[in-house]
């Protein structure tokens, strides 16, 4: 079984989520989806407060080493022990997911193009692009509404380090997307197209 992978970046909010979930509905068990943000960094011997203060979009505060022996177990059809990440602790847990090999897995995250070498695994590399406006208020309502943060912490960590990092690593790697990809999931002739490559993929067999 000949897998492909798919990488989907781009800044917090810009509507990466929701195409990786109108494919993965549309697909079903076709398709794997693994987040990024599964592979933080284990913060170890640090406070709630400490560990709220990390700047969670800097390329360190990923294991991206992880992530890529996972990819290549996947691809060698191997399972893999998945991390499970808890937004609300600002920590990852003790708890893994099993991920079974598949013929479609789909890599999402804001920073998967900044690795060089995680970046070259991707068979197609798709950058979701969105108005910093659209993506401060998405991501604002999001972390207040599904992850207990309040909003004036969402306003100090955007202003401190979201929008920062955005400019110095997410925003440098849609370069090396193959397809830009405006208003994400919202998108849909360019989620049309999308379909149809994983489509061809799947059909192949």
């Amino acid at each position: 079984m000949g897998t492909i992978l798919i990488g989907i970046a781009g800044g917090t909010g810009s509507g990466k989520t929701t195409l990786t979930r109108h494919l993965k509905e549309h697909f079903g068990d076709s398709v794997t989806v693994i987040g990024h943000d599964s592979y933080y960094k284990r913060q170890e011997g640090k406070t709630y407060e400490e560990r709220a203060k990390v700047n969670y979009d800097h390329p360190n505060a990923f294991d991206t080493e992880l992530l890529i022996h996972h990819l290549q177990e996947l691809k060698e059809g191997r399972s893999i022990q998945c991390p499970v990440y808890s937004y609300s602790d600002h920590n990852r847990t003790d708890e893994t997911m099993t991920v079974w090999p598949n013929k479609v897995i789909i890599v999402e995250g804001i920073l998967i193009f900044q690795n060089p070498t995680l970046r070259d695994m991707f068979d197609i590399k798709i950058f979701v692009e969105t108005d910093a406006d659209v993506r401060i208020l998405r991501r604002a309502l999001r972390d207040v509404e599904e992850r207990g943060r309040t909003l004036q912490s969402v306003v100090t960590q955007y202003l401190t380090t979201v929008k920062p990092m955005h400019e110095q690593y997410v925003e440098p790697s849609r370069k090396y997307a193959d397809i830009v990809v405006l208003e994400g999931g919202h998108n849909l002739v360019a989620l049309e197209m999308i379909m149809q490559r994983i489509q061809n993929h799947i059909d192949l067999d």
